[in-house]
């Protein structure tokens, strides 16, 4: 059988604080995996730990196949740590709002979509729904918000504005952040429900900026299209990648792996995002360790699929430490364990993610 490599991306399982946290306005204590654990005083995840995940993220003695990786992209996000490994060298900060957009852009979306919005302030996706749900069902105004990262959210209701229309009011907004306001990513927020009681649906849509030729460019054009799962081939603009529908939750993800699994698929790159979407932007140490319990039975599964041409790797973006004081990512190491035949030693703490990207290509190449 020809080589197969397989990257799954836990989404802000960092693995403890980087260097240059501080300027990243995180406090040295933040390890989101180790400080999970610690907080419920124990999970049960033995698949983890066999493959030294667990101990890259300082929970027991340094394994085989396993280590961290320190950022070193200006960044603590998906979008910055998908694209350092692989390959790109984010040098310069994307933008960010901590007092909300500038009013010039503001008033040019306005004029492209033909409505005036409301929120433009940092706020949880939940917190501004419930606070400004009621007025944007009465007027139809789209809710705009950002957050710590570098991100221009519009949320609106299923039954106000059609979900293609909302689809289309992001890529305006795609298209009108430019420079100074290259907001690394647009994300479109649809919700359900009434006031009181609303809920986000599953038809979230990412529109980031473009990122430049990178390694999935590279083993795209010679292997041919990767396989994406979940948030990922929307990182990436789609390029290099088949299309597919996205799936939103982690037992989705699972099952699409499961299902790509026994297709011919030389590159299988997956992003499952519960961990920090539904419990580290939560604070909510319990669920996330719930949630690790749930993938660990997931990746029991998905070795035992393996074959001995294939490579899996299982690692994070950044963090996401739940039991820290902010409900924002955290910047910190990722860990890294790698499944495959010929490799079995410590890889201990190396300097930068596209390490990971570089093993995937030259696995291949063999």
């Amino acid at each position: 059988m020809p080589k197969r490599a397989i990257l799954i991306v836990l989404d802000g399982c960092g693995a403890g604080a980087a260097p240059d946290s501080l300027e990243y306005g995180d406090q040295p204590t933040v390890a989101t995996v180790k400080n999970v654990f610690n907080h419920v005083k124990g999970f049960h995840a033995p698949n983890l730990q066999r493959i030294g995940f667990l101990a890259a993220c300082g929970i027991g003695d340094p394994q085989s196949n396993s280590g961290r990786l320190q950022p070193t992209g200006k960044g603590k996000d998906s979008v910055t740590g998908h694209w350092e490994m692989m390959g790109i060298d984010i040098l310069n900060p994307f933008p960010t709002y901590p007092n909300g957009f500038p009013k010039n852009l503001i008033q040019e979306f306005e004029s492209r979509i033909g409505r005036i919005s409301i929120g433009n302030k940092p706020a949880s996706g939940t917190a501004i729904i419930e606070e400004l749900g009621p007025e944007h069902i009465k007027s139809g105004h789209p809710i705009l918000y950002t957050s710590a990262d570098s991100v221009f959210q519009i949320a609106t209701h299923e039954d106000v504005v059609p979900i293609e229309s909302l689809y289309e009011w992001c890529r305006i907004a795609r298209e009108i952040c430019t420079e100074p306001n290259n907001l690394q990513r647009v994300i479109a927020r649809p919700f359900t429900g009434t006031p009181g009681n609303f809920t986000r649906t599953e038809r979230r849509k990412d529109f980031p900026v473009v990122p430049p030729p990178n390694i999935i460019d590279e083993i795209a054009a010679i292997h041919g299209p990767i396989l994406g799962i979940g948030v990922v081939p929307e990182l990436f603009n789609g390029r290099g990648f088949l299309a597919t529908s996205r799936t939103q939750s982690n037992p989705e993800h699972f099952r699409a792996l499961l299902d790509a699994m026994q297709d011919d698929h030389s590159f299988i790159f997956a992003n499952f995002e519960d961990f920090d979407m539904l419990y580290g932007h939560r604070s909510n140490p319990t669920g996330f360790a719930e949630c690790l319990e749930e993938f660990d039975v997931y990746l029991g599964k998905i070795i035992a699929e393996l074959d001995e041409e294939d490579l899996l790797i299982i690692t994070a973006d950044h963090g996401n430490d739940p039991t820290d004081a902010s409900t924002d990512h955290t910047r910190e190491y990722i860990p890294w364990a790698i499944v495959s035949s010929g490799s079995d030693t410590w890889l201990g703490d190396q300097i930068g993610f596209r390490i990971i990207g570089n093993k995937i290509k030259s696995w291949l190449a063999e």
